[in-house]
């Protein structure tokens, strides 16, 4: 038996609470429907205490979409959303994933709507996600707004997987230049400091340095370690915040090396994906303006939506306050206006993601290209440094000696 805490409304519209030990949450739906309430939420009082074993797995964009077609279809098919769920249960691979259909299938069984059964798995179902199967709950169109919402994760997943392949390269280029540069001031440079020992002071400036590097790598390595996790921690941090989250994504689009433009690109093809997806599906366009600003993953993108929802709000249109923010081209500010004016948004949104998910592959490619030399560069004066500093004293010596 376990004890789990209800919220439920009697008929009387009073809203009720309490603590009910029971074997399942649906022994407990069947307590409160016998004692006629309404059933409005369930949870297990004990839940926060248990330690959660998918704490580190992540469930994949592609199971995710995979899911999402699968009960479309069978939806869509005539069988009921329960029984869908408890095939999806024993078929799903993924186990923080199955964890989580089994949460919302017994969430369904309670009562709860499949939208607020899905909202109480933030990690796994997103709020754009839950938005959409909301609308299609609401317009008798589940099936209809899972394909939605299946097709948006495919395309979000394809965009997010050029970005990652694109930067596959130079990520091992330059890891292997650390490594490199790593093994030759460890190994390397003790040869040749035993020899510089007789120089003294008169070392040139850059063997000083180079043989300064070895000392830290050789016999403070520790010192080296601690200084790059605390960079690299103080940098996650303030890139979290509040105040510095919006900094870094304002550096990011205005990195030099054609990066920012790739950035800028990428963002813009999520936000008008996105949003084109929420209007088609019937979400209302407040809801759909806030939720797209939460998941654009760029502040500047999210600023410029919540002045857009202001501007709604007021009686506005979506089109003037994108005129004002700089991440936003006057290309697609224009086809927006066009899109407000003839009602048909969602399409105008829906060409500005694809004209800009083609920028980005074009631009991917554009960026390798010019990386190639620039990392080529990169290692050349980095081994070319340690060389040189390696042999000057050498030069020094033999100039004296003639």
């Amino acid at each position: 038996m376990s004890t789990y805490v209800f919220k439920a409304i009697d008929l009387g519209g009073s809203h009720a609470k309490g603590e009910v030990e029971a074997a399942s949450k649906q022994a407990v739906a069947d307590q409160l429907k016998s004692r006629g309430l309404i059933v409005v939420d369930i949870s297990d009082k004990h839940s926060s205490k248990e330690l959660n074993v998918t704490l580190f797995e992540r469930v994949k964009p592609g199971d995710l979409t995979v899911l999402s077609r699968q009960l479309a279809t069978m939806v869509a098919s005539g069988m009921t959303l329960l029984r869908a769920l408890y095939v999806l249960e024993e078929q799903t691979v993924s186990r923080p994933l199955r964890e989580a259909v089994v949460g919302v299938r017994k969430d369904v069984e309670a009562g709860l709507l499949f939208s607020a059964a899905l909202a109480r798995h933030p990690k796994v179902f997103s709020p754009l996600y839950v938005a959409m199967v909301e609308s299609g709950e609401t317009g008798g169109r589940l099936d209809e707004a899972l394909i939605r919402v299946a097709d948006q994760l495919e395309k979000d997943d394809a965009l997010r997987r050029q970005v990652k392949s694109a930067m596959i390269y130079p990520t091992v280029i330059f890891s292997f230049a650390f490594i490199v540069l790593i093994a030759m001031v460890a190994f390397l440079v003790p040869v040749f400091q035993k020899t510089f020992q007789e120089f003294g002071s008169s070392l040139p400036t850059i063997t000083r340095i180079t043989v300064g590097m070895s000392n830290v790598v050789t016999g403070q390595w520790y010192l080296l370690i601690a200084g790059v996790v605390g960079v690299v921690f103080a940098f996650r941090q303030w890139k979290r915040s509040s105040w510095g989250r919006p900094q870094w994504d304002t550096i990011r689009l205005r990195f030099p090396f054609r990066i920012g433009p790739v950035v800028q690109r990428v963002a813009l093809a999520r936000w008008s994906r996105t949003l084109s997806s929420l209007i088609a599906s019937g979400v209302p366009i407040l809801q759909a303006i806030e939720i797209t600003g939460k998941t654009a993953g760029n502040a500047v993108v999210e600023k410029a939506m919540a002045e857009v929802m202001a501007s709604v709000k007021a009686g506005g249109t979506i089109a003037a306050p994108l005129r004002e923010a700089s991440v936003f081209p006057a290309m697609v500010c224009q086809m927006v206006g066009v899109g407000e004016e003839t009602g048909a948004l969602d399409t105008m949104l829906a060409k500005i993601a694809d004209f800009y998910e083609d920028e980005v592959a074009a631009a991917i490619k554009g960026l390798t290209s010019l990386l190639e030399p620039l990392m080529i560069i990169v290692v050349g004066a980095i081994v070319g440094f340690i060389v040189i500093s390696m042999y000057m004293p050498l030069f020094k010596v033999y100039d004296a000696i003639r």
